[in-house]
């Protein structure tokens, strides 16, 4: 076989093979980069409901420190005995249970 007809026929069938694969091979990595964006995009928002969750949060305790400080002394006294009895209650049930277990 001539040298020019193995020029010709690389060219007339071995190129368009070649570009065939390729572009297999491309959109193959146009799909893995699409889901890699997706799931990228899933778990920003998730993360960002998580920080908004949590900036109400933290809005909420602050709205509460707000008062206590802009409030006068007398009932600022009162509303933090008030946040403190549910803490002494919750100490001083576990005890009553446990003598009354022990008789």
């Amino acid at each position: 076989m001539p040298p020019s007809m193995l020029i010709f026929f690389a060219i007339v069938v071995g190129i368009p093979v070649l570009g065939g694969f390729c572009v297999a091979i491309f959109q193959r990595w146009l799909l893995h980069k699409e889901k890699m964006g997706k799931l990228l995009a899933d778990q920003t928002a998730e993360k960002a409901a998580q920080y908004a969750a949590h900036v109400e949060r933290i809005e909420a305790r602050l709205r509460v420190v707000e008062e206590i400080v802009t409030d006068g002394g007398a009932q600022t006294a009162a509303q933090i005995e008030a946040l403190r009895e549910p803490k002494r209650r919750m100490r001083a049930e576990p005890s009553a249970v446990s003598r009354d277990t022990a008789a």
